[in-house]
């Protein structure tokens, strides 16, 4: 079967805004510029999307369905994580009234952007930005934190069907908890030294994150396209493994974006020649400081798809596209 099945482009978003930039260290005035510039980002990426007919998985937290405090505290749930680091505990985050009072923690009106734009998937990215491999969590609490995603979504019209894992920390031990709640696929990592870990201290390790770096510019071997025939897990849920990172543009004038570009162009030939799948990932709060001149950057791929879509029928997908023409239902 994976031998008919067309090349394909999966972009994956990570929906957060302040829910994934509580540990960083930024000040407040940081958060709010790039907060701010990821929630002007949305629409723009939406309608770039939409004229190229593009699907993409907006993997969300699920704090940002809600449309004020009140919601939130309805569907968070009772079981919590106790991290034994526990700055991770998003549940401690002091929250505003509603959207309007809010913006860094409530993004009600862009869920619903993201659900009337067509091709657009809306995944789960947990419920409160959940670490599965951190010391201190368990599999009640994952549990717990899954459930009150899946409430939330519904309470907007969406079901989930895909997840992608706060810092790519995926527990296959959790994964009959996935295909419990509905879920078809999870972002997976690239099948690479450089992205074997666990924890957020086993990612930081100054080799493999050189290597991750490094592979944005040229092809050091870290980020391939997946094959079909790797897809369909033994648990039943489909790993559409992630290619790459898409690195924001941090500065005007960049020297080395050109050859970023030509990094993500030639990986995306070699998927449409190879009928392979580039799944290309990114958050939109990366766009934050600059985000005309990143928005021009996806331009530019989005046209190059649109030549390998019609020189080698090379598909645009989102998540839970990939797992059912890969036999995950």
């Amino acid at each position: 079967m994976s031998e008919s099945l067309p090349g394909a482009l999966v972009i994956s978003l990570d929906f957060e805004l302040h829910w994934g930039l509580r540990e960083r260290g930024l000040d407040a005035a940081a958060v709010r510029e790039r907060v701010g510039g990821a929630r002007r980002v949305v629409p723009m990426l939406l309608d770039l999307f939409e004229e190229f007919e593009v699907a993409a998985t907006w993997a969300t937290v699920g704090f940002l369905f809600a449309a004020d405090r009140e919601e939130a505290r309805r569907h968070a749930p009772a079981t919590r994580p106790n991290y034994l680091n526990p700055e991770l505990d998003a549940y401690r985050e002091p929250l505003g009234e509603d959207e309007v009072a809010d913006p860094l923690h409530f993004a009600a009106s862009l869920v619903d952007r993201i659900r009337a734009t067509p091709r657009q998937e809306i995944a789960t990215h947990t419920f409160s930005h959940y670490y599965c491999n951190e010391p201190g969590q368990d599999a009640a609490a994952f549990a717990a934190d899954l459930g009150a995603a899946v409430s939330i979504a519904a309470l907007r019209g969406v079901q989930l069907r895909s997840i992608v894992f706060p810092r790519n920390q995926h527990n296959p031990d959790y994964d009959a908890l996935l295909t419990g709640a509905g879920l078809l696929a999870y972002r997976g990592l690239p099948a690479s030294w450089a992205w074997r870990f666990r924890t957020a201290r086993e990612s930081a390790a100054p080799v493999r994150r050189a290597a991750r770096l490094l592979d944005a510019y040229i092809d050091v071997g870290v980020g391939k396209p997946q094959s079909w025939a790797t897809v369909r897990q033994p648990s039943g849920l489909a790993n559409v493994a992630a290619t790459t990172m898409l690195r924001a543009i941090t500065r005007s004038r960049d020297p080395l974006q050109r050859l970023r570009l030509q990094r993500l162009v030639h990986g995306m030939t070699e998927a449409a020649r190879s009928r392979q799948i580039f799944h290309i990932w990114w958050h939109p709060h990366n766009f934050g400081l600059l985000p005309e001149e990143n928005l021009a950057f996806v331009r530019e791929l989005l046209r190059h798809f649109e030549t390998l879509r019609k020189r080698f029928g090379m598909r645009s997908l989102a998540m839970v596209d990939v797992a059912r023409m890969a036999g995950c239902l």
